[in-house]
């Protein structure tokens, strides 16, 4: 009978087989997923779309994956034979979508027709990946899969960090439409060599080690609220990401730093990923998880007293948010990922649910936060007054403070259960 010894070697096994195409998949996936709501509001100014229509786009984009994602995912589990195909099309839908969106350049409707084939593409990958992750490393301890999930994660930051700098460095050679389309290139090109590198990963997973269970078991207690807290608890990265190029470059007064920032906040999120993986393992994730939110507030606090030209504090605050955000990208996850295999939960469709829920806090924030920024006379690179300036500083650092107190306050009811990890108490 095998020991726990031989137990967790074969657990760790599809982990080291596919060391660097588990980060090298996640980096390009993470490209459409933070960096696009990043660059969109910029990228939607410069092809004369209102802040408030791309708010509107975006949030009816994730009204489409509200049906969608789990559609994806039950595809998935039903044929998990076909999971080579499945990335196929995710990796060239996405090539297509960025050459529509960023090479043509359209209008609005072309905008929104080549953004749906992007996030559909996206969704279908990242659906399709986090699920046969979790399903390789099947009911390993809790170890293994905050292992895997720091790798995935380290690898999605490093690949947030190039889609988010990127456009900016190629604009400030080739003026920002040549950037972005350069940029649109690029990044279609990487989806054909991922997809190259990455056959092997895509394999049927043994049936011993599949999921069983109807499509409502993640509507299970332990599964629905580690979906909620998901979305509460990245609200706050949300609404900073989508207002970030307006805080530094109208606020602080400092847009030829925005790089540098965005560098400093996705470098520490990716440098400690793996080290907030060890952390949890050895400490327990939910008091490590609650360190690392107790570190975010405090960076929200700072914000808040900064005022234009404040390029240090920003820096040091930037790090500081990177830090605290690392964590939240490993440890929610894998407690997710261990739930679902112990719990009997096809991870197709409790990854479709889990990426919509992602994905749902990124619209929530542009739909809510643009259109008011709006209505309060904002203009991105114009002349605002002292009120408009005022209430991006509330959006921007207060708001987020305040949604992450609600999310450390759901962290503190997680309860242990033996069979799942930690769950939400009911």
């Amino acid at each position: 009978m095998p020991g726990p010894g031989m137990a967790e070697a074969s657990n760790r096994a599809p982990i080291v087989a596919h060391r660097w195409t588990i980060p090298a998949v996640a980096a390009f996936l993470a490209s459409a997923g933070l960096p696009l709501y990043i660059q969109l509001p910029r990228y939607a100014a410069e092809l004369g779309i209102g802040l408030g229509t791309i708010g509107g786009l975006l949030l009816g984009l994730r009204a489409l994956d509200f049906v969608q994602d789990p559609f994806l995912g039950h595809l998935i589990d039903r044929f998990p034979g076909r999971r080579g195909l499945f990335a196929g099309l995710a990796f060239g839908g996405m090539a297509l979508g960025f050459l529509a969106v960023f090479v043509l350049q359209p209008g609005l409707w072309g905008l929104a027709a080549g953004l749906v084939l992007t996030f559909t593409a996206y969704s279908l990958g990242s659906i399709l990946f986090y699920g046969q992750g979790a399903e390789l490393v099947g009911a390993g301890e809790e170890a293994q899969h905050l292992e895997l999930s720091g790798r995935r994660e380290a690898g999605s930051l490093a690949g947030v960090v190039l889609a988010a700098v990127a456009p900016g460095v190629l604009g400030a050679a080739l003026g920002l439409r040549g950037g972005y389309m350069v940029f649109g290139l690029l990044l279609a090109g990487f989806a054909g060599l991922v997809w190259r590198f990455s056959r092997s990963f895509w394999v049927k997973v043994p049936p011993r080690m599949q999921a069983q269970g109807s499509f409502r078991q993640f509507l299970q207690p332990g599964i629905l609220g580690l979906l909620v807290l998901a979305v509460v608890n990245a609200l706050p990265v949300a609404v900073t990401s989508t207002l970030f190029l307006f805080f530094v470059g109208d606020l602080l007064h400092l847009p030829d730093l925005a790089g540098l920032f965005l560098v400093l906040f996705f470098v520490a999120a990716g440098v400690s990923a793996p080290v907030w993986s060890g952390l949890a393992a050895r400490f327990g994730a939910r008091r490590v998880l609650m360190l690392a939110m107790v570190l975010a507030i405090l960076g929200f606090v700072g914000v808040a007293s900064l005022g234009p030209g404040a390029a240090l504090a920003f820096g040091a605050i930037s790090v500081m948010s990177g830090l605290a955000t690392g964590a939240d990208m490993v440890i929610l996850p894998a407690l997710f990922s261990r739930a679902l295999v112990a719990r009997g939960v096809p991870s197709g469709v409790a990854f479709g649910v889990w990426s919509f829920a992602g994905k749902l806090s990124l619209a929530l924030a542009a739909a809510v936060v643009l259109p008011v920024l709006q209505v309060f006379g904002f203009a991105p690179g114009g002349q605002n007054t002292a009120q408009a300036l005022q209430v991006l500083m509330l959006a921007y650092a207060v708001v987020p403070c305040l949604l992450k107190l609600g999310a450390l306050a759901m962290v503190a009811r997680l309860r242990l259960d033996p069979a799942a990890g930690l769950a939400p108490a009911v």
